[in-house]
């Protein structure tokens, strides 16, 4: 399912990620503060076989916010638990939200999570939730923009 998704700047689209936008995606997570050449990226077989595992589950996707039907701006992971709450309905877990540091304060992240949300919706989803690093507070302005509350605390254990 491809969203076509409004940005200030130019024509964007919300798709799933193929292999070929792999270095992309892995450029944007590699550092927030700048822009990093995916050409550049070493596209390892732990992360080979991580994509191919998102691809092929249909409770995760892996997507990304094409500009011009060719740049990678954007990218997001979401996951959709099933669960006992919310009269059984899925629930979508939002994670890994990135747009290309050279283009952040246009629209774009703001079509990117209207995209997500828009997907979350037409499969059922009771509500969106997503975590986000307690230092990004740039990003946590942002989310409450979009409608999201501070609902809940967080915890990790590192394995």
């Amino acid at each position: 399912m491809t969203t076509a998704a409004s940005a200030s700047a130019s024509a964007v689209v919300l798709r799933p990620a193929t292999r070929a936008d792999l270095p992309a995606v892995l450029a944007l997570l590699a550092d927030e503060e700048r822009v990093v050449d995916p050409a550049g990226v070493e596209v390892t077989r732990a992360y080979e076989t991580a994509f191919a595992a998102i691809e092929q589950d249909p409770r995760n996707e892996m997507l990304v916010l094409v500009e011009d039907g060719r740049t990678v701006v954007g990218c997001l992971q979401a996951t959709y638990i099933p669960g006992l709450g919310k009269g059984g309905a899925e629930r979508a877990l939002i994670e890994a939200v990135r747009i290309r540091a050279d283009r952040r304060g246009g629209g774009l992240g703001r079509a990117l999570m209207a995209g997500a949300v828009a997907r979350a919706r037409a499969r059922g989803c009771a509500l969106v939730q997503l975590t986000s690093n307690k230092s990004r507070e740039d990003a946590h302005r942002f989310y409450t923009a979009l409608g999201f509350a501070r609902s809940h605390e967080g915890f990790k254990l590192a394995l």
